[in-house]
């Protein structure tokens, strides 16, 4: 009867223990409309890794993220591959163009730089750039326009949206000897796509969606495609969850830290 109790006893502790670590994993999870947010991303502070802190909002049921050049809905966070799509409602698309400077473009605080930034084959098409962009101001021997993953202009002037334009669109070229009307450039080219600095009316950006095969530009994907990085943090946070803990940080300092419900490690809830 004695070990029967024991063993109950046991089992019950077992139980308690196994119910903390469930919870106590889930501490810095949270959800907006269908989207998780998961590390090392966060919504709430303290929690996920201090590159992406003051990052993400959530509105509404509406995920949205914050930098300088303004706010763009998340669309989607692809863990597996860390890697995030973004929204401007001001971006052209092959269905329309919005011009007038309107657009955020992309442009990142020098700190979060590390942990952030476009993918190497997002294609961002400026539109309407003036002769005086710095985009023009390289010599011959560095044009900016190009294709970024066979991704460009070329394509994108046989967009319905360029009708609207008249001819500079139809024959792919600017009027006289002036800039283009589309100039294609990666980020890495330019570090930051801010469209007051770079002097252009608008712009639109693409990702490639590989290995899917699209016919055309009325099937790219629209939109940012961004990829992120926790800095090497990685290992940290295995072995905290591993361990029954959130990651996080100390929001007055620098220090990763293990979030075990009611205190904190800068290991493990082990330690």
């Amino acid at each position: 009867m004695a070990s029967f109790i024991f063993l109950m006893i046991t089992l019950h502790a077992l139980i308690l223990s196994v119910h903390t670590y469930a919870h106590t994993n889930n501490t810095c999870r949270s959800f907006c409309g269908n989207l998780t947010v998961d590390y090392p991303f966060a919504l709430q502070p303290g929690c996920g890794h201090q590159g992406f802190r003051d990052l993400l909002y959530c509105i509404n049921d509406v995920l949205m993220l914050h930098i300088p050049s303004g706010s763009y809905r998340v669309l989607d966070i692809d863990y597996p591959y860390t890697s995030l799509v973004l929204h401007d409602p001001h971006m052209s698309t092959c269905q329309s163009l919005f011009l007038g400077a309107r657009g955020n473009g992309f442009a990142l605080e020098p700190w979060r730089a590390p942990f952030l930034t476009p993918a190497p084959d997002n294609a961002f098409m400026l539109l309407g750039c003036s002769a005086r962009s710095p985009l023009f101001q390289r010599g011959e021997k560095h044009p900016p326009c190009r294709n970024v993953s066979g991704l460009g202009c070329e394509e994108y002037y046989g967009c319905p949206a360029w009708d609207f334009i008249g001819p500079r669109a139809g024959s792919g070229r600017a009027y006289g000897s002036g800039p283009p009307d589309c100039c294609a450039v990666s980020y890495e080219s330019v570090k930051s796509v801010n469209l007051s600095r770079l002097d252009c009316q608008g712009y639109s950006s693409v990702y490639s969606s590989a290995p899917l095969r699209v016919s055309g530009p009325s099937e790219w994907a629209y939109g940012i495609q961004v990829t992120y990085s926790d800095g090497g943090s990685g290992s940290f946070c295995m072995a905290c969850e591993a361990s029954g803990g959130s990651c996080g940080y100390d929001v007055r300092g620098n220090t990763d830290l293990c979030l075990c419900g009611s205190w904190n490690s800068t290991s493990n809830c082990d330690s």
